[in-house]
């Protein structure tokens, strides 16, 4: 029931869109039907179209408010607690409120029927089958269907089709002779298998019991309180998770558990379904609309109060979430590269401190940002985690110079020390991980006479080359045939230089003809379920070495693990992105700690041109406050986050001059702003580190401030400044606030 005649609707429309709800007013035939949350249609202009109604009023802006015309039939799509959070998006990353609003709304949206399935019964009393059997006569086909349907009443057309070996035909003419009758159901779709429930749960270590008791306590207070787990990897942060979420089930609350990867969900699912079994919803990309429906009403209904999945999973429609959990939180995967550009982990505090529920943050490699705040006095409580389970050692870990290996004549992937330790990997019959943050064969192609190298036409970058002769852009899809002769020149001199999971793999083929080898990157794992297959393969030890991205780098337990290679450790220094370092480092802590989780200690090998940079000699030693020391010092002096907030402002366009006007045009808005160089400083307007993508060219903006709210004025201000000029149809603007993609 509406609290006035006159609702306020968020209208969906392109572009930067309009900010502030609109006016409407409720038909008397609607007035009992329309409420917060409802998806409506209205009139704009002379277009209709359609919104969200998010609040109601008595007062109006405009004299004769036109009327809502009609509402969808999809009832309430987001709850009062999901309309807070949109809100709280919307004004902290400065994104258009209806884009915010898709993003939390209810899945039915875009719903497709579930299936229905028929069960097959027969339509008389048991006690006349013998004088029906009789009146069928000659009609064995009909006869073994009915005999079939009496002794085991309740089977599917399938099923009874299998067991008389008669046709669907045969069955459908039993029915309309009113042989035989059915039932039908709605089937629930389940995108995961089912799992044996634990009994027996494992004995906690003094670090985990301490962590949990400190959790519990926090939960009983019915505080919000900020958790960072710092725990090496193996040190059973997970089973934290697990104990922590039992407590807040006991106390009648609900969970939320965020993954960073699509490829940690399969084996997260089959610890939680095994602890919790149906109360675990699941929820990622990869997911039909189907399937998303289907767990989104169970989590709606209540039916399963804890929910796992990847980034959007925080928005899940959870009943008083007592415990929100972000696995990896340094994960960048968590911030959303397309607006509304949100990251994760800060929705999740939000959320958190929303329902007075507890936060945890379980990682490894804490990002500088969480880290700052658990030190003394900060915002977060630290948790540490010092030791494997069962006091495990950490694995030995070897740095290898390849300026050496290349000195040396060796001018293969492999180093001598990696290539030994793998074989004998092979002979003891122990597993290895090969990690590359490249998939593909080659990286690049380029002409040796007149140095083309083959770039993307619609992107600013260069073409990866895959087996079977195809060359692909990684970032818009295109792809065409590796030319025999140089486009430009005609040379036949084309040279494939660089090295991608795929180069790795047909190495590894050659020098370890024996070996049995699996690859994980993102062409080995496009269709559905294809992370959960090659995990399970590699887990049952069906293959020997496992080649992978970043996807196999952290998370996942695989106890057969004695040996993890880390090919190029030095691919991501050099991006032009402050965090390189940072994000250098976490992977090569992540990926190392997958090497010797079960019985038998581990080994890494750390291949690089650089063996000196404090990055890779921190990773290689573990030391996570020697890396925190270094790169703070560094952030410090150039004033980049945290000591700092940032905002980047990204235009595009098919024509570059659109773009660079647009760019010109919000940067002169920030004139006032940039007179004191000690409150804002800014880089820009200047084309993108990738100038571009897709067909558009694109320029950027970076601004960043000591002051937060200095910094959101400016942004504001060449914000309105865009908007009043106007983007057109084919140019675009954007605005990131805690930007994790430079690029």
């Amino acid at each position: 029931m509406s609290a006035g005649k006159v609702a306020e609707v968020i209208v969906e429309v392109g572009g930067v869109g309009l900010q502030k709800p609109l006016h409407y007013r409720i038909p008397a035939t609607l007035d009992d039907e329309i409420s917060i949350g409802c998806k409506v249609l209205v009139p704009l202009g002379k277009r209709k179209v359609s919104g969200f109604v998010v609040g109601f009023t008595d007062t109006c802006e405009v004299k004769e408010p036109k009327e809502i015309l009609r509402l969808f039939d999809d009832g309430q799509v987001f709850s009062g607690e999901q309309l807070r959070i949109a809100r709280w998006i919307s004004s902290y990353y400065l994104s258009p409120p209806q884009r915010t609003l898709q993003c939390i709304a209810h899945p039915k949206l875009h719903r497709t029927n579930p299936p229905k399935v028929k069960y097959y019964y027969i339509n008389f009393s048991s006690e006349d089958l013998d004088k029906v059997m009789g009146t069928l006569g000659r009609a064995a086909k009909q006869a073994a269907v009915v005999y079939a349907a009496a002794h085991t009443p309740g089977l599917t057309k399938k099923q009874l089709s299998e067991q008389s070996g008669a046709s669907y035909q045969v069955i459908d003419s039993l029915v309309n002779k009113e042989l035989l009758k059915f039932t039908e159901k709605t089937m629930e779709r389940k995108p995961f298998s089912e799992f044996n429930k634990m009994n027996n749960l494992p004995q906690l270590s003094e670090e985990q019991t301490a962590a949990v008791a400190q959790i519990k306590t926090s939960m009983e207070n019915g505080l919000h309180k900020v958790f960072l787990l710092h725990g090496v990897t193996g040190s059973g942060k997970t089973e934290v998770y697990l104990r922590s979420i039992a407590h807040a089930l006991s106390l009648g609350r609900g969970a939320i558990v965020l993954v960073p990867e699509i490829s940690l969900t399969p084996q997260m699912i089959k610890f939680f379904k095994e602890r919790y079994g149906d109360k675990v919803a699941v929820l990622h990309s990869r997911m039909s609309h189907g399937e998303r429906y289907d767990q989104w009403e169970r989590i709606s209904r209540g039916d399963s109060p804890v929910v796992l999945g990847a980034r959007s999973a925080i928005f899940a429609p959870i009943r008083d979430p007592g415990i929100i959990i972000v696995d990896e939180e340094h994960e960048f995967s968590y911030k959303q590269n397309e607006t509304p550009r949100y990251h994760a982990r800060a929705v999740a505090l939000f959320r958190a401190h929303l329902n007075k529920g507890v936060t945890i943050l379980g990682t490894a490699t804490p990002s500088l940002e969480s880290y700052c705040r658990s030190l003394k006095g900060g915002q977060y409580c630290l948790l540490d985690m010092k030791n494997r389970i069962d006091n495990r050692p950490m694995p030995d870990i070897t740095v290898v110079d390849m300026r050496r290996e290349f000195k040396s004549g060796n001018n293969g992937i492999f180093s001598s020390q990696l290539f030994q330790a793998v074989k004998t990997r092979m002979e003891k019959q122990e597993q290895a991980i090969l990690f590359l943050n490249r998939r593909g064969f080659h990286t690049f192609i380029v002409c040796r006479e007149c140095g083309l190298v083959m770039k993307c036409p619609n992107c600013d970058i260069s073409l990866t080359y895959h087996v079977h002769g195809k060359l692909r852009c990684h970032y818009c899809g295109y792809s065409q045939l590796a030319p025999g002769l140089c486009p430009e020149c005609h040379s036949q001199h084309i040279n494939y230089l660089g090295t991608g999971t795929q180069k790795v793999e047909e190495e590894a083929a050659e020098l370890f003809p024996e070996a049995r080898i699996l690859r994980m990157d993102s062409d080995t794992t496009g269709r559905k379920g294809a992370h959960q297959r090659i995990l399970d393969s590699f887990s049952a030890r069906e293959a020997d070495i496992l080649i992978g991205t970043q996807m196999i780098a952290k998370g996942l337990n695989l106890p057969g693990v004695t040996l993890v290679g880390i090919v190029s450790a030095d691919m991501g220094l050099n991006m032009p992105d402050f965090r390189a370092s940072e994000r250098t480092f976490q992977l090569i802590t992540q990926v190392s700690g997958r090497a010797g989780r079960g019985d038998i200690p581990g080994e890494v090998i750390i291949q690089t041109y650089n063996p000196d940079h404090y990055a890779i000699e921190a990773a290689a030693m573990g030391d996570y406050p020697g890396f925190f020391k270094t790169e703070m010092q560094i952030r410090k002096q150039l004033q980049y986050p945290p000591y700092t907030k940032m905002a980047r402002l990204v235009f595009s366009s098919r024509e570059e001059t659109k773009a660079t006007e647009l760019a010109e045009t919000a940067f002169g808005a920030l004139n006032g702003y940039l007179e004191d160089m000690n409150k804002l400083m800014a880089v820009g307007p200047a084309p993108a580190p990738l100038a571009r993508v897709r067909g558009n060219y694109r320029l950027h903006v970076v601004l960043w401030s000591t002051d937060e709210s200095y910094l959101r004025e400016a942004v504001k201000k060449a914000s309105s400044a865009v908007q009043k000029k106007g983007t057109g149809k084919s140019t675009r603007f954007s605005i990131d606030i805690d930007p994790y993609n430079m690029m």
